[in-house]
């Protein structure tokens, strides 16, 4: 077998979906349950979404920092296994929905929790010489975020340096000190806690890798407007005078939107970021490569150029594209953190350039299954669509969908009789078993990545859909595993096409081959191993 052309298969699923009776899934024993479920199944990706603390809305994409861990995904049973918290303090939580976070519900019953077994470490653990060393490494990062979530509490709004008094509002070093001084002990609490994540999160990783299992992170191109990065890096932003933002990210009209989308995320001052070669983006990169083994990024045609909308527009319509030196970005990457494992969300409006910037840096783009099936032409289906199974190439991710669509079962029955049938015509089956004509179809591909939603796993409707783009409702980004779903048996189905189409690549084996051969090299060489 060509070991440079192994295939690989994975399941998206955010730690959040996962069961158990607290209200959100965590970072404990569910979590760990499912690797062993990939790793029965042969599947070696896990795909995750971004893990940081979200803000508005509750989207992993708009989160209050780049850098943090969300505390929510914590889990109190391993809390209390390391004598944080008591048996009893965790024995009786309220009636949480069990097929959906309610994040409102959550917070407020899990935050105290949270923050009581912070304390008791504190009380415990404060000469712990791994929790200084982190706080340590990561201070360039963690001092501003815990004194931002103190402020966040104090104002019930992660906008406050923007909308209320200047005296706090700006950051400076010398209120930042001052502040510091005044909020020390609860700055402290905040800091354990994503001491607490960073060691939960690595455990489950080293767990996973141990299973053969790869973690697929995810890093959105820009960062809200209400947090911690803006706040204590606004001198990376566009800005006037005064310090507020005079262009805002966001997408041209199309198709699919007469006014196009408003995202709203502050834009780069990239002229500002070369001055000292991008080090808040290396940081950042590093950071998430710490996370995750593979990293997919989000927007990534914004990285040559981007939407940008003058500031206070009610719509995108009135944006004009700006060029950004994403090969003179990149070029610095390399140069600082080397060769990435890194994919390409390359959806949208796309252009040669954006093409020519993926390809010199030999980034997998992106497939999305569903999407081959778009009437955008008389002629559809079109069997040179290049999102249709059979024209998929070895570099790329396929996906039936992502995090953004609707599950396959819910697309499906939202088409046309006619086009339900021409679905049918190319997938060759019957309507009931569409779902996994199309996963099988995904898998058969030349793709080297192949990505699936659990949902489509376990073949759910559209009431199981994360996200639906441009609303905020109280189930986007809520969705979870309803305990009574068969997903051992489900992912047995995915085992048996894994091992039809020689789809079962071992990321974690095969780095550790390289990195073998490249110590025995380095020996041969004279050089040392280490």
């Amino acid at each position: 077998m060509n070991t440079d052309l192994r295939r690989y298969c994975g399941i998206l699923l955010h730690p959040t979906s996962l069961g158990g009776k607290f209200g959100i899934g965590d970072l404990g024993p569910k979590a760990y349950a499912f690797v062993d479920s990939l790793k029965r199944a042969n599947v070696r990706l896990w795909q995750v979404l971004p893990l940081g603390p979200t803000g508005y809305g509750n989207s992993p994409y708009a989160s209050r920092s780049t850098f943090a861990g969300n505390e929510l995904l914590l889990s109190l049973k391993l809390l209390a296994k390391d004598g944080y918290l008591t048996k009893e303090e965790i024995a009786s939580p309220p009636p949480f929905p069990t097929d959906h976070v309610d994040y409102s519900m959550v917070d407020a019953w899990k935050m105290p929790l949270l923050k009581k077994a912070a304390k008791n470490f504190l009380k415990t653990e404060q000469t712990d010489a791994s929790y200084k060393d982190f706080c340590t490494k990561n201070q360039f990062w963690l001092d501003d975020y815990a004194l931002f979530m103190i402020l966040y509490e104090r104002y019930k709004d992660a906008r406050w340096f923007s909308v209320w008094n200047r005296e706090d509002g700006f950051y400076t070093k010398e209120m930042v000190a001052r502040l510091a001084k005044q909020y020390s002990k609860q700055m402290e609490l905040w800091k354990a806690l994503q001491f607490f994540f960073e060691t939960q999160w690595q455990n489950l990783k080293s767990y996973a890798n141990a299973n053969s299992v790869s973690i697929v992170g995810d890093i959105p191109i820009f960062v809200a407007a209400d947090s911690v990065d803006t706040w204590s890096n606004i001198h990376l932003f566009k800005t006037d005078e005064s310090g507020h933002y005079t262009g805002v990210s966001g997408v041209p009209p199309d198709c699919f939107c007469a006014t196009g989308q408003l995202w709203g995320n502050p834009v780069y001052d990239w002229a500002a970021m070369k001055k000292d070669n991008y080090q808040w983006w290396i940081e950042r990169m590093k950071a998430l490569l710490h996370q995750c083994d593979i990293l997919r990024i989000d927007h990534f045609r914004g990285f040559e150029s981007y939407w940008e909308v003058p500031y206070g527009n009610t719509t995108a319509e009135h944006g004009s594209w700006v060029k950004a030196p994403g090969s003179d970005f990149f070029k610095e990457v390399r140069k600082q953190l080397g060769d990435l494992p890194i994919l390409a969300e390359d959806l949208g409006f796309m252009t040669a350039e954006v093409e020519q910037l993926r390809d010199e840096n030999n980034f997998p783009g992106m497939r999305i299954c569903q999407f081959g099936f778009s009437r955008d032409t008389a002629d559809w289906p079109n069997p040179f669509d290049t999102f249709l199974p059979h024209n998929y190439p070895y570099p790329c991710v396929a996906y039936t969908g992502t995090h953004d669509n609707d599950t396959v079962r819910g697309w499906f029955e939202s088409l046309t009789d006619h086009d339900r049938k021409m679905v049918l015509e190319y997938l060759g089956c019957t309507t009931k078993d569409v779902v996994w004509a199309m996963i099988r179809a995904v898998v058969s591909s030349y793709a080297k990545y192949a990505i699936f939603p659990m949902q489509d796993i376990l073949d759910l409707n559209s009431k199981a859909r994360m996200n639906t783009p441009s609303t905020c409702g109280s189930h986007n980004w809520a969705w979870r595993i309803d305990e009574r779903l068969e997903v051992d048996a489900s992912l047995g189905k995915l085992e048996r096409l894994i091992a039809l189409f020689g789809r079962s690549g071992n990321l974690a084996e095969e780095e550790e081959l390289a990195h073998l051969l490249a110590q025995t090299a380095r020996t041969r060489k004279g050089e040392s191993s280490f």
